[in-house]
């Protein structure tokens, strides 16, 4: 391995890395891909090979690995150990929040860091963790050119006028409009879609990505033209832990009712809703489908009624349905889930083929469906990396 795009994807207590090593035809491998998770509390570092063979698994002191710095310095000594003939060409990272103006990928230096500073109020849970990987690599190799990925810039070829909320138009210049969400993914689905069903690749899809953090978005020609989460991640589909859309008088409710404080309700709405609050067994879709309780039953029946309820409106946007194609951890994995969202939507044309979609076929629908149903695994690691490569000329 010569040269090779590391990765970063930050969470408040993680730290998810991928190593992608870039051939002379500019072709990218997956070379290392492993997770820094407990940081705080139990740091732990679990790292596999491109072929999924481990290769570290390794507990640390909390006291001695507690920041996003002391963790990546970890992984650099792990990786140069590994790979010593190897150079480090530059970093990409996952930056949830790139605001109303940035639609491509940014290099960071000092202007592009105070722009993103500027969106943490967008994005409070996620942002400043997304940050501070960047300045955590700065502190350890401030040389090394980095990258921002946005998983909001997919969706700013939306139309404008998706893009409001009916509040005073101030508002929208200050920001308060629908953004999107998972653009990355989003990204990577359409630019697989030639390769795989190129028969669908320029028509009217939505796709589904299904996971703890879920959405929808409808693609006209491979672009987004309509997205289920708007100004925050809380919006649409109800996911893992997060509500989905719901009635903001609710909001009001809580705090004028109930009592709750602001920080009680983001307490309530980031961690103790969706899967987990509506069925009180968890947020793990696999728990859910093998639990025989009827609040897991709900649970998933009202995760599919939003499914489907999205959908139809997203195919509203798009003027009609060619293909559905789910993508992300239950999208990929979850033959039952599939199996309920395309029961209820066959009213759009879906007939699913029972056996393609317990087998895991690309496409899932009965030949001479009038719209398909297909599983794209996503793989937004390798988006990021792309992306990278492309900014930064390797």
């Amino acid at each position: 391995m010569e040269q090779a795009i590391l990765v970063l994807n930050a969470g408040s207590s993680s730290l998810k890395f991928s190593v992608f090593a870039i051939a002379e035809t500019g072709e990218l491998r997956a070379v290392a891909v492993g997770q820094v998770e407990g940081l705080g509390t139990a740091p732990r570092l679990r790292v596999k090979d491109g072929d999924g063979q481990r290769i570290a698994d390794e507990q640390w002191d909390k006291a001695a690995v507690g920041s996003h710095a002391q963790a990546l310095q970890r992984v650099a000594d792990l990786l140069r150990a590994r790979y010593p003939g190897g150079t480090l060409a530059g970093v990409g990272h996952r930056v949830v929040h790139g605001g109303p103006d940035y639609s491509a990928p940014l290099r960071i230096n000092a202007s592009a860091m105070a722009a993103l500073e500027a969106f943490i109020p967008l994005a409070p849970l996620h942002q400043p963790h997304n940050l501070a990987a960047i300045r955590a690599v700065q502190e350890v190799q401030p040389d090394l050119p980095q990258v921002a990925c946005f998983d909001t810039a997919f969706h700013r070829t939306q139309e404008t006028v998706g893009q409001f909320y009916g509040l005073p138009y101030e508002y929208y210049e200050r920001g308060i409009r629908r953004y999107g969400f998972h653009g990355l993914s989003y990204e990577y689905v359409a630019a697989t879609l030639p390769h795989v069903a190129p028969e669908i690749a320029g028509g009217r899809v939505v796709v589904a990505h299904l996971g703890s953090g879920a959405s929808m978005c409808a693609l006209h020609g491979g672009r987004s033209v309509g997205s289920s989460m708007g100004f925050t991640a809380l919006d649409g589909l109800m996911m893992g832990t997060r509500p989905g859309n719901m009635d903001p008088g609710i909001v009001l409710y809580l705090l004028q009712q109930e009592g709750l404080s602001a920080q009680q309700i983001e307490d309530l709405l980031y961690k103790r809703s969706g899967l987990l609050g509506l069925s009180g067994v968890g947020n793990d879709m696999r728990v859910l489908l093998a639990s025989d309780t009827p609040r897991a039953a709900l649970a998933i029946d009202y995760f599919v009624y939003r499914i489907n309820r999205e959908l139809g409106a997203l195919a509203a946007v798009l003027g009609g349905l060619d293909a559905l194609v789910f993508t992300a951890g239950i999208g990929e994995n979850s033959a039952r889930i599939r199996q309920l969202v395309c029961r209820q939507a066959r009213w759009l044309g879906i007939e699913l083929d029972d056996e393609a979609n317990e087998t895991g076929a690309p496409c899932i629908s009965r030949p001479g469906s009038r719209a398909s149903a297909w599983v794209v695994p996503t793989n937004e690691e390798l988006m990021i990396a792309r992306h990278t490569r492309e900014l930064l000329a390797l």
